[in-house]
């Protein structure tokens, strides 16, 4: 059986579960988290029409909530995944 090819986006690995989308590596320090919040059918396509964008640190030991560097809605999908590179590029550069 032939392994499953990784998805990557501009460099950084992206994975899916159910409404959440993590872009980066967990072996980074920081990773982000987009978690799609409402959707409207296109067709009969969901479409994202509100996704949550944070920036987190991976340090396992933090609570979630201290985990949390930056965070924004967007009305789309393209446009969170727009800022998560900036700010996943940025964040990882320091």
């Amino acid at each position: 059986m032939a392994a499953a090819k990784e998805l990557v986006y501009k460099g950084h690995p992206l994975r899916r579960k159910d409404d959440i989308i993590y872009f980066g590596s967990m072996a980074d320090k920081y990773i982000i988290m987009m978690q799609i919040l409402e959707t409207k059918k296109v067709e009969d396509l969901d479409v994202a029409t509100k996704v949550s964008v944070q920036l987190q640190l991976t340090d396992p030991s933090l609570k979630s909530r201290e985990r949390v560097v930056k965070r924004s809605e967007k009305a789309s999908l393209y446009a969170a995944m727009d800022v998560a590179s900036v700010w996943l590029d940025r964040a990882l550069q320091k």
